[in-house]
């Protein structure tokens, strides 16, 4: 009997350690700490990318979006140009709206209207979890949808997005065939699974092995999706559309690899563009003349052309 009772009382422990270390896990993906609202502004801010007067300026509508999830998505359309040439910009996780206005500022000044948003547990938009694009694509969807209703048939579409932002609009595209016009992907993990492994890796010194099931297994039943569903390279060839993508040579968050694999795997039009300098998410901070280079030309090559309808 005593012998049966120390048997239990380990396989109790045995069990209380997993259940502990899935929920660990699986907490640190659902609840990845975001970073400061007012430190994200005052980084925008001193240097140089967000400035208020200018943005105070601008016309522009603030709106909610409902999210098929139910809660509310926290956007802010900028339209001084009459036009229906629209970008939507997607940011990366623990940013908000805020981090994508650098990015507004481009495409506004190439004549684009532009409409910024906050994810999904991020910024003024509700949602409980982060999900890393497997929620964030729907949520992606009704924005578009609002947009293409709000401008009407004649609206003619980019999305940018960055990191979480860019692997998120890649996945909704290789859902939403034709949703826009144009892509440009900055700096997007491939498949979560290896991007994931990679960083426990690194990052924690974990054996990606052991902890990736046990946090799938979790996350399955705490947030219902699996990280093997969060896979932009998956659904990369259901993109007809042309795709520019940008990752910097020096990321070594989320390697530039990846996004040679989805420029590889992409079928039809596409673009390359490697920045030299800057690490994750700093393609366009620390190499802005090529940034923009490369964006002009994609845009030559696959936008402005005699075939695309402007008001």
């Amino acid at each position: 009997m005593r012998k049966l009772i120390r048997t239990f009382i380990s396989l109790l422990a045995i069990f209380s350690a997993i259940g502990a270390l899935g929920i660990y896990f699986s907490n640190r993906l659902m609840y990845i700490k975001k970073k400061e609202e007012d430190m994200i502004l005052e980084r925008e801010k001193s240097a140089g990318r967000f400035k208020p007067l200018d943005f105070e300026k601008l016309p522009k509508r603030e709106i909610v979006i409902q999210s098929p999830f139910g809660y509310g998505i926290k956007a802010v359309l900028a339209e001084p140009h009459r036009t229906n040439a629209y970008v939507v910009i997607c940011h990366g996780v623990t940013e908000n709206k805020t981090n994508s206005i650098k990015y507004m500022n481009l495409f506004l000044n190439r004549g684009f209207n532009v409409l910024i948003y906050d994810h999904r547990r991020h910024g003024e938009s509700g949602g409980k979890t982060t999900s890393y694009g497997h929620y964030e694509k729907f949520d992606l969807k009704a924005v578009v949808d609002w947009l293409r209703e709000d401008v009407g048939p004649l609206l003619q579409l980019g999305i940018h997005g960055e990191s979480m932002g860019a692997a998120t609009m890649l996945l909704y595209a290789g859902m939403i065939e034709d949703g826009a016009n144009f892509y440009i992907a900055d700096c997007p993990f491939s498949n979560f699974k290896e991007q994931l492994a990679y960083r426990l890796k690194t990052e924690m010194k974990l054996p990606p092995k052991v902890f990736l099931p046990l946090g799938d297994a979790f996350l399955r039943i705490r947030d219902r999706y699996s990280i093997n569903e969060v896979s932009p390279i998956a659904v990369i060839q259901n993109i007809k559309k042309p795709i520019l993508f940008i990752h910097s040579k020096k990321d070594d968050y989320i390697l530039p690899s990846m996004t040679m694999d989805l420029f590889d795997k992409k079928l039809g039009p596409k673009k390359l563009y490697l920045a030299d300098y800057g690490v994750h998410a700093q393609s366009l901070n620390e190499n802005r003349d090529g940034y923009e280079r490369a964006i002009d030309e994609f845009l030559a090559e696959y936008f402005f052309t005699e075939d695309t309808a402007f008001i």
